[in-house]
Parts: C-alpha cells; structure tokens; sequence
C-alpha cells in the first residue's frame, strides 16, 4: 500500500448546474479469507453529484424569486457550483481514495462548453491531490444525450452504457462495479448483469436508480433489495433520488444520499455527502456532511386562534428567525405555508398581496446570513359552520355543496384534456413544469386546487353579504 489514507467514504447526490439553481440488501465475502486491502480506506462516493439545467434555478426564478428585486438571484444560481467545490475541498483536505459520482452528472445536453469546464476544473483539483474518479452516467446524462464532450482527466473513469464494468484498485484492495445509460429511459433492470462479489477484497456497486419505486421519480432501472444483497458487495451508492435515504444500514448498506444542494422549495433541509469509514475492510461509520450553501425551507405555521391578521406577523417574524437558525450560517430560501382555521383568515386572503410583502419585510429584517421568503401559501380557514353553509337554501349552498361532491370523487368532465386544452395552450411553459407546475388537462391536479377555490369563494361571497 502507498498510503494509509483517513478512514472515510463521502457519499453524496449533489448537482451542479450550468445555469444556476431556479428555484435536484446481501452476503459479503467469505469471513476466512482476509482482507487483503488497506487498513484505512476512504473515498468520495456522489450518487449524481451533477446537473447543469435540471428544474434548476429558471423554474424557481420564474416563479419566486425573479419577480422580486431585491431576491438573491445571484447568491442561489451560484450555489450548486459553490457546493460542489466545497465538497471537493473536503475530498482533498480529507485525503480520501476516491470519488464516486452515480448518475445526472449532466441534466441533458449542455447548453456550451463552461459547463465542462468547470467540471474538469474539479476533477483537476482531485487528480492533483492523486484522488480518482469513477462515475456512472443517468437518465439526465445517458450517453444518448450528450453531445458536447471535453477529454477527461486521467483520473477520472466513465463506466460502460453497453455492459456493466468493473474497475479494480489492486493497491487498495478494491473493487468497483459500475453501469451507465446509454439513454434517457432505461426500464430494465441493470443489477442483474452485474457481476457477484469475490473473496477478499472490498466491493461497491454504482447504480442510477429508482429501486423498487419512490415518489416523484420515474421507475428507470428497477431492481429490488434482495437482488442488491444478493450480489455480495459491501456498499451500494445509489443515484437517482434526489431525497437522502439509507435504505439498508448493513449487509449491505445501499444508500440514497440525497442532492448535495437543495434545488428549489421542496427539496428542504440539510443537503450533501455520506461519509463512510471503512477500516480493515469493514464499514465502521455512515454520516452525512452538509455542503450547501442556500437552506430551502418550507414553514408551516399554525394560526389558529388567532382573531386578526396583523396577530401573524410576530409569528411570521418568530418562525422565520428559528428556521434561519437551524440553517447554520446559510441563506435561507422560505417558503411559508399558513394554516389553521382562525378568524384571521378573512384578512389574509382578502388582501393576500398585502400580506406577502408584510412577511417579506419581516424576512429582509433577520439577522445571520439572510432569508428570503420565496413564496406564501395561504392555506387557513375561516371559522365558519359547514354543516350549516351546505345546508343553505340558496346559491352559496348550492355552491358549497358542488365543491363538497366534487372534492370527494371526480371533477365528471366528459373529457377534461379537451376542456382545458386551449386553457393549457395559453399558459407560459414555466407555469406547466417544475416542482409547482400546473397542468389544467389533469384532473388530480385541478381536484387540488378545490379547498383554495372553496376557501375563496367563500371570502368573496361573504363579503357581498355583509352591510356596507
């Protein structure tokens, strides 16, 4: 062995992207023969540490945060760039083995060559502090999307989209098998042809994946636990799931961890890297270290029993401080969810954009490293008798009753693609994807908006009752 090397294994799912943030179980080898790698092992392991454009910073900007001047437009297109060359900071101050980087290296095509360049830059940096790299790439990279392409670094090996592939680190007594995309969906399933483990020596499986299904994640590559464990390797690194889960904590561990920066309003909390000791060929350790740079956060605040609007704003002001907190010296990116059923809610929905700006100045005015409230959702109720409002006599209970039958079944449309085709038609392209994307031809989604419309028509046709 050349070196001993810290005990660690840095596991993330982070993203990179070009154009900014636009707010992404088995048997080991048999116990009598020993191990014969290094004492201390350690090696940086991204499950899709890269992507330049995905639902990155255009949707978000579009929809939150380029409308406003004073957002930190800048602050968040820059993050995932920033935390990504954290994480190599960590890799070579750690003096890890190597990185793995498992998938979505790129979100499709790129859009020019700085997107390579700045990841040949990092890679430089890791081959300059004799760190190498092996990566697998995913839906968002397969091999069919990518045209532009820059020669990589020696320290840097792509695995095979036509077969897996297995890398062996004789010096470290390692062995890592691997398996790109050849195209933007795979529906079978690839850890089949992945070959079983062998005696005596560390061995890690790279997968771009959706397991056995989760949500929010188209089903490429399905396989099964079972199968995983079946193969004998000590870690999995999983890429595809943008949310960090350790799906199994031994024999083996397979492990999602999760983006290495938040992307947008539903991609919440602490985002980074899995740091795995491995000491004499045994897992001693798994943690997760936080690289992020902007904290995406969403804070549902109960208002209940409140009896006036302006009650909100020392809640407001109160919930945000203790969220920027829990950020850690990072700017934090809001999103504030009201709810509750409160005599405020007349007040706050009757002059919601009052009330926006309101929260957003109590936001501006946390101390730290800043907040910025990208959105709010009025979701409280007003304290009103339903069973008697449904039992009216007249157009409001006529109303109140449609929206009650329509929230407990279907909307009934003969064809509700054609109803809101043109509808559909006439609404930006930003407004139809990302994670707050609305598409009107689907009635799931209209069905959701039924409790915002009841709670609206409620407002507006109570107002008209009361005397002027």
């Amino acid at each position: 062995m050349d070196r001993l090397l810290p005990p660690c294994i840095l596991h993330p799912r982070g993203e990179v992207w070009e154009s900014g943030l636009d707010p992404v179980d088995g048997t080991g080898s048999d116990p009598l023969v020993p191990y014969t790698g290094a004492e201390s092992l350690g090696w940086v392991d991204l499950c899709s540490a890269f992507s330049t454009q995905r639902i990155s910073i255009s949707t978000v900007l579009s929809g939150g945060l380029a409308r406003y001047e004073d957002a930190p437009v800048e602050e968040v297109r820059g993050a995932p760039r920033r935390a990504f060359e954290q994480l190599v900071d960590f890799a070579i101050d750690r003096e890890v083995a190597f990185v793995l980087l498992v998938g979505d290296l790129y979100d499709g095509d790129w859009k020019d060559y700085n997107t390579g360049l700045f990841f040949l830059a990092q890679m430089r940096r890791l081959e300059a502090a004799g760190i190498g790299v092996h990566l697998v790439a995913g839906n968002h990279d397969a091999a069919s999307q990518i045209t532009r392409q820059l020669t990589l670094p020696t320290n840097v090996t792509l695995y095979s989209h036509q077969r897996p592939q297995t890398v062996e680190l004789d010096e470290l007594g390692v062995a890592i098998h691997g398996q790109s995309f050849s195209k933007q969906s795979v529906s079978e399933d690839l850890a089949a042809s992945y070959p079983t483990a062998k005696p005596g020596r560390f061995e890690i499986g790279l997968l771009h994946t959706s397991l056995d299904g989760r949500p929010g994640h188209a089903d490429y590559a399905p396989c099964s636990v079972a199968e995983l464990r079946s193969k004998g390797y000590d870690y999995w690194a999983l890429g595809h799931v943008h949310q960090r889960e350790i799906v199994a904590s031994g024999d083996p561990w397979i492990v999602f961890p999760g983006n290495l920066q938040g992307r947008h309003a539903r991609e919440t909390g602490a985002k980074g890297a899995t740091l795995v000791s491995v000491e004499a060929g045994e897992i001693r350790e798994v943690e997760h270290h936080a690289f992020d740079v902007v904290r995406w956060a969403r804070i549902e605040l109960d208002l209940t029993g409140l009896a006036r609007a302006d009650e909100t704003i020392d809640r407001v002001r109160e919930a945000l401080a203790i969220e920027a907190e829990r950020a850690d010296g990072r700017l934090l990116a809001a999103r504030l969810v009201l709810q509750g059923q409160t005599d405020a809610h007349h007040g706050l929905l009757r002059e919601s954009e009052r009330w926006l700006h309101e929260f957003r100045a109590q936001a501006a005015a946390v101390g730290g490293a800043g907040v910025f409230l990208e959105k709010v959702d009025f979701e409280t109720r007003r304290l009103v008798d339903l069973e008697a409002e449904l039992a009216r006599d007249d157009a409001l209970g006529d109303l109140m009753r449609l929206i009650a039958g329509l929230e407990g079944g279907s909307l009934e449309l003969d064809a509700p693609g054609e109803s809101f085709r043109d509808l559909r038609n006439k609404l930006p392209p930003e407004w139809l994807k990302g994670p707050d994307g609305f598409d009107p031809t689907q009635e799931d989604q209209l069905l959701a908006l039924l409790p915002g419309v009841r709670e609206l028509l409620l407002t507006r046709l109570m107002d008209a009752e009361e005397p002027s």
